[in-house]
């Protein structure tokens, strides 16, 4: 993982939006990515990290990508598997700027990335898909300490229930790929959510670099027909269809 950090640093180009000719993905770039402005809702959700990281009750969960159950501590899925801060962050900018009402994300884990998505505005509809009901069961008494009322956590196997959820919208705005880190399944979920989204829809997706088996998955949504743009960050990609974008990937330091 170090090596292909080392070879993205050194390979990206775009990380202050020099080099860009498309006005919006420059104006993403500048005011989304680059904006390191502070919210209100920040420390709060912050906060709520902070405390995972010390809570040292055990839960055990049901892997439906590996078919095994495991056994962990809030404070270790707190510390290896969320999103970090400035990611979670991000979210919630771009969730901003394109004034998304429709959100769906696959994987919620604890809820801090969930909270940053569904925080930006009470009109957000968030749906977020969880495999494991004691990491959801968690993940709600977060979103009452924040007073967040806008989230709806659908919890099964989300091969088998991102079809019923995705019938109950009729467009999606943002996407948020966090969950099974398999090439087959990220790129069934991103074909799924295509069926879904606009021109001004954007799909992020998470840990690209996680495998050589993610990369691949990275690769073949970035060839993808409908896609007309994307800005790689090394943890995640992002992913547009703008009509009015010629085809491009970008790659950042971030």
């Amino acid at each position: 993982m170090l090596f292909k950090y080392i070879v993205h640093y050194f390979t990206a180009r775009h990380t202050r939006g020099f080099g860009v000719h498309s006005p919006y993905v420059f104006y993403f770039i500048k005011f989304v990515i680059n904006n390191k402005s502070s919210y209100y809702i920040f420390p709060s959700i912050e906060k709520i990290r902070a405390s995972l990281k010390e809570d040292s009750r055990r839960l055990n969960i049901v892997d439906f990508g590996t078919g095994s159950d495991r056994s962990k501590t809030i404070a270790e899925i707190a510390s290896k598997s969320l999103s970090g801060t400035k990611y979670g962050q991000l979210l919630f900018r771009l969730t901003e700027s394109i004034k998304a009402r429709n959100v769906l994300e696959l994987g919620t884990s604890l809820g801090i990335s969930t909270s940053y998505l569904a925080s930006s505005s009470s009109e957000i509809r968030c749906v977020s898909l969880e495999g494991s009901q004691m990491i959801a069961d968690i993940a709600c008494e977060n979103f009452k300490q924040l007073n967040i009322k806008n989230i709806k956590i659908v919890v099964g196997n989300i091969d088998k229930t991102l079809g019923e959820v995705l019938n109950e919208f009729e467009q999606l705005d943002l996407v948020f790929i966090d969950a099974n880190h398999r090439s087959k399944a990220v790129l069934s979920y991103f074909e799924q959510c295509l069926m879904k989204v606009h021109d001004d829809s954007v799909i992020v997706v998470d840990d690209i670099y996680w495998s050589n088996d993610m990369e691949k998955a990275w690769k073949i949504i970035k060839e993808h027909p409908r896609v007309t743009a994307t800005i790689d960050l090394f943890q995640m990609g992002i992913v547009f269809f703008n009509s009015d974008l010629h085809k491009k990937h970008y790659k950042m330091v971030y």
